[in-house]
């Protein structure tokens, strides 16, 4: 396992941050989002997103539960704070399984369904617009790209 620790200081330092990873991303992983409710894990995905060359505009799967966006990879973005205690089968397993960046905030919900190998972020408020974000690592592609990052 590789952890990382990075500070941003603003919005566009967060999606600057987050863009860096995703150009570093050429195949299928697993991305974990951690973080208090405004923490920033859209914001995060939106620059993600810009480095994985999605052109159109990312918004929260609060209340579709998943968004799809077409990239390099397809991003599978899944918001899983309203799974808490549900238990039937919602077929994210495809998801996970598929030739994209599957991106899971609120994976706490799902942890039957979570991949070993991944990438976790966590966000953690410091200020207005202040982060700190911790990455872990876990598994050879994934712990290769954590590696390069800036």
């Amino acid at each position: 396992m590789i952890t990382k620790k990075v500070s941003t200081a603003s919005r566009k330092e967060t999606i600057t941050f987050a863009k860096a990873l995703g150009e570093l991303i050429n195949e299928p992983i697993t991305i974990l989002l951690r973080g208090e409710l405004a923490a920033g894990k859209t914001t995060f995905v939106q620059g993600l997103a810009l480095g994985l060359e999605v052109t159109a505009k990312v918004s929260s799967p609060t209340f579709t539960i998943m968004k799809v966006y077409q990239g390099r990879l397809a991003i599978y973005h899944l918001d899983c704070y309203r799974l808490e205690g549900i238990s039937q089968d919602l077929g994210f397993e495809e998801y996970l399984n598929d030739e994209g960046v599957c991106v899971i905030e609120w994976p706490d919900f799902i942890t039957h369904l979570l991949p070993r190998e991944c990438v976790e972020i966590e966000l953690v408020v410091t200020g207005e617009n202040c982060r700190e974000i911790t990455i872990k690592a876990t598994g050879k592609v994934c712990e290769k790209i954590v590696e390069e990052l800036p």
